[in-house]
């Protein structure tokens, strides 16, 4: 008998589309910590838990459609993206979830606290107005703690221009805070 911790992701979804329960519970608590990073990132924290929810739901029926054509690491962080930008599209607008959280930022009472709340809204807002390639090495970096050489691997790309687009990337993160700095 082959324990799960021993087998490929891919070979876990094909054990899984085969029916056996117990393959989708290996990938999901493979994966589950580095979801619920990523989308700490970019959503609300009051939503984190749900979108990190209703990721692994959307995988959970529609793991019958992976083909294989791209690891399925790449596929899940796909499948992510996906549902964060649904998540936005539910909100109607960013301000919504802005004054969610100020509120909770509020409520905590602690300068230090709030300060933190406030600049994690900022960093959030900021992430959202990048393009999607900046964006996405910024949280390969960050939210799921890769090493550049892992990040080419990943995009396709070598380690140099790899870190010339983070390089780019960060300048435009810091531009853009910059920016919502000098707004009232």
């Amino acid at each position: 008998m082959t324990f799960h911790s021993e087998i490929s992701d891919e070979q876990l979804v094909k054990e899984f589309v085969q029916g056996d329960q117990q393959a989708f519970e290996t990938l999901y608590a493979r994966y589950v910590r580095a979801v619920h990073k990523r989308v700490r990132y970019v959503v609300a924290d009051t939503d984190v838990e749900d979108v990190t929810q209703e990721v692994f739901v959307a995988a959970l029926r529609s793991l019958g459609s992976f083909r294989g054509e791209a690891r399925f690491s790449t596929w899940l962080r796909t499948l992510t993206n996906h549902k964060v930008a649904e998540y936005y599209r539910k909100r109607s607008r960013k301000k919504e979830t802005m004054q969610i959280d100020l509120i909770h930022a509020e409520q905590r009472g602690d300068q230090n606290s709030a300060s933190l709340w406030e600049e994690r809204i900022a960093l959030r807002r900021a992430l959202l107005t990048l393009p999607e390639q900046y964006r996405e090495v910024i949280l390969l970096r960050f939210a799921e703690g890769m090493q550049f050489n892992k990040i080419a691997s990943v995009l396709n790309q070598n380690p140099e221009a790899t870190k010339s687009l983070f390089r780019r990337a960060m300048s435009a993160l810091r531009n853009t805070l910059d920016v919502n700095d000098d707004q009232p």
